[in-house]
This record gives C-alpha cells, structure tokens and sequence, in this order.
C-alpha cells in the first residue's frame, strides 16, 4: 500500500473573493491529488465550522503544528486519513482544525488515490449498486434572493430542476430557463440594473409570488422549445427569516402552520416539484406535515436541518420528516463522513441532492460525488466559471457513459 508522502495546506480565494483553503496530497507512488475546500453564506447551526476561530491563518498553523506530523508516512486509505483528522478534532463541529481543512484534505486523498487506481473519482466513492449511468438532474440557481442577493425577493433561490435522458440536455435546459428569466426581467424593467448574485442567478427587485411565476413560465417555455421536463424548484432557506417563532417576509409574517400553507399552496400553484428548507433547522414535525402535503409531488430536501449529519438525518427519517436530503462534504467535514450519511439516506428511500456552496471553487468533483452517490440531483448553479466547472465536468462523464 502507498503512504502519504506529501501534504500540503495553502490559503486560496473562493469564488466571492475569500479566503479558503486548498489541499495537496503526493503519495509515495508519485500519484498527486489537489482540491479546494467551499463556504457558505447560508450555513446550517450544526454543520462544520468552516475554520478555527482565527480562521485560515489559524487552520494553516494548526495543520503544520497537529496534522501534518500525523498525515505524512500514514497509509494511503481514504478512512484512516479521515479518521485521523477526527482524532486530532474529535469535537462536533470540527472547530479545532476547521471543516474546510477537513474537507480539503479528505478530497485531496481521495483524488490522489483515483489518481494511482487510473480510474475517474466517482469509481472510488461509488455506493453499492451505482454504475454511473444514471445521471443525476441539473437543479440550477435561476433568480437569487435573501442572503445571496441584496435587493432580492426574501426566499434565497429560484431554481429549474431539468431532468433531461442525457446530462448534456438536462444542463442546456436549465440554462435556457436562466435566460429567459433573465428575458423577462429585462421586459418587466427595461431600464432597471440587473445583476446576478452569489451563484449566478438574476437578481431583481421583485416580490416571492412574482418571482414564482416568473420562474413557472420560463419553465414552461424552456421545456416546450426543447422537450426535456424541466421544472420548477425553490430553496427558500427559510431558517434566515425565521424570528422568534415566525417567518418574516416582506411581504407577509407566518406561523409555522402558516408557512406550511404557503409552501403547499406555491407548490400546487406553480407546479414547484423541488422544496428545499421550507421551514426553520429544528422544525422537524413542520417538515413532516409539509411532506405529508407535498411529498408525492414535490422532492422536500433538508439541508440546515441535517448539515449531512447522520445522527439528524436518523430523527428525521424516524420522524419522515423529508423525503430527501442536500448532501454538502465541509458539513460533514470528511468524504468518509458525508458517505455514511449518503448510505443511511439510501437504506432508507431518502433522495440525496450533492451540492456547492455559495463560495466555491473551479473545480469539478462535486460532480463525481453526486455520480457516486446515485443522486438524485446535482445543485451548482448555471453561470461562473465555478459552477460551469461541475457542469462540464458532468457532461465529461456523460460522454465516458453514453460513448458507443
């Protein structure tokens, strides 16, 4: 077996202009694997925490101080490298070495082992039962809001989930729909600034329920010229308006048997068939009732609620408190982690979406992890060249599956 011959922690930028961090692993067979660690706007209260208190000078001194003594001259296997970054921070939230360490160096291991295999990442993350040729949906940040998006509607992303045969027609449907909102933002103001945001969606000043519309339209058109069944879809990250036990749009204040009518009524008025974080990070019974309503139309996906946290995605799935769950790997911290928390959504019928973050990187092995999980979705956004990087990465793939 290969040792670690080489580790290596550096301070990159990512795509909002701060610093993260980036890893490189050598192993003794002279195979090499470098990656990026992500961060996001919108965090979840259990997840990682992204660096140690004094943040990447911190997780740069703790690395050459703690891990860096412990990684090198270990085996070459994916679960011992992430098994030593939790003995060297065995706390919850990884606040000694920081998530982001954690993450870096876990994908950079994982790559540099795909590397000396000669095969693609995914084959060496892939779950039992996964063959790569199921491809997994485009959902796509069409029109930003709430934290990614200052001038935006409250809800955070409008999204088109395109579920095209092949992933080269699910990926131009979704950014057909991006154009055409763009379209008809322009004609609603002609003479307005229009932007995009943290993930390169419009932004505009526009209301919730507008924007809805908006956004079923440009699916409908999108999915009349093209064929391909794209929809759509809403994270409204409800948890970042959610105040002492309301939620707070501009336009209207809820309780929690308010927002659950809400989003019911939006997902039957607009045909939304993707609700992500409807509802506040500990409102697992909500969840359940929302599911209840939805579950048969709609894909309801939990991010803040479970962070890819094993232990909570168990209460929820003992409570059926959502039919799917997002998938982030500096949640967890580790591949090893975010994989165990992919396999137990599996075992028990739970939808898993791999996603970005909303300060993210070039790179594209985010779309071997959703290949590998058998996901049921991949959400990375359309435009910037950090997320075309995960869509092209997974039109490769598609190529490698569907070559005659």
């Amino acid at each position: 077996m290969s040792r670690l011959a080489g580790v290596d922690l550096a301070p990159i930028f990512d795509s909002r202009g701060r610093p993260t961090l980036e890893a490189t692993v050598v192993l003794s067979s002279g195979a090499t694997g470098t990656a990026g660690a992500p961060s996001g706007a919108s965090t979840g209260r259990h997840e990682a925490r992204a660096f140690p208190a004094d943040g990447v000078p911190g997780a740069i001194r703790v690395f050459r101080e703690r891990l860096r003594p412990r990684l090198l001259g270990a085996d070459a296997e994916l679960a011992a490298v992430d098994g030593t970054l939790r003995e060297v921070d065995p706390s919850p939230d990884l606040s000694a070495i920081g998530g982001n360490t954690a993450t870096a160096i876990s994908v950079a291991t994982a790559l540099a082992l795909a590397d000396e295999g000669h095969r693609p990442l995914w084959r060496l993350l892939a779950r039992p039962g996964v063959d790569g040729t199921a491809f997994p949906a485009i959902v796509g940040n069409c029109l930003n809001g709430g934290r990614h998006a200052i001038g935006g509607p409250d809800i955070q992303e409008f999204l088109a989930v395109a579920r095209g045969p092949r992933p080269e027609r699910s990926v131009a449907a979704a950014l057909r729909v991006h154009e055409l909102v763009g379209e008809a933002l322009r004609r609603r103001a002609p003479n307005a600034a229009l932007g995009r945001g943290d993930e390169g969606g419009w932004v505009a000043a526009v209301g919730n329920v507008e924007a809805f519309g908006l956004l079923r339209d440009a699916c409908d058109r999108a999915r009349d010229e093209l064929g391909d069944d794209v929809r759509p879809g809403v994270d409204l990250a409800a948890s970042e308006f959610y105040r002492d036990g309301r939620y707070r749009y501009r336009e209207q204040t809820v309780d929690s048997d308010g927002q659950v009518r809400f989003v019911a009524e939006m997902v039957d008025r607009f045909g939304l068939v993707y609700v992500e974080d409807p509802l506040d990070q500990e409102a697992f019974a909500p969840f359940a009732e929302l599911t209840r309503a939805v579950g048969a139309k709609a894909t309801v996906v939990g991010d803040d609620i479970y962070v890819t946290d094993a232990g909570r995605l168990r209460r929820g799935i003992d409570e059926r408190s959502s039919n799917a769950i997002l998938v982030k790997v500096n949640q967890a911290g580790t591949l090893t982690s975010t994989l165990a928390t992919v396999d137990l959504a599996r075992a028990h019928g739970v939808a898993t979406v791999a996603s970005h973050r909303s300060g993210d990187l070039p790179e594209g092995w985010l779309a071997h992890v959703a290949l590998a999980c058998g996901a049921w979705g991949l959400k990375c956004g359309l435009l910037g060249g950090e997320r075309v990087a995960k869509l092209n990465e997974l039109l490769r793939l598609g190529r490698a599956a569907f070559a005659p």
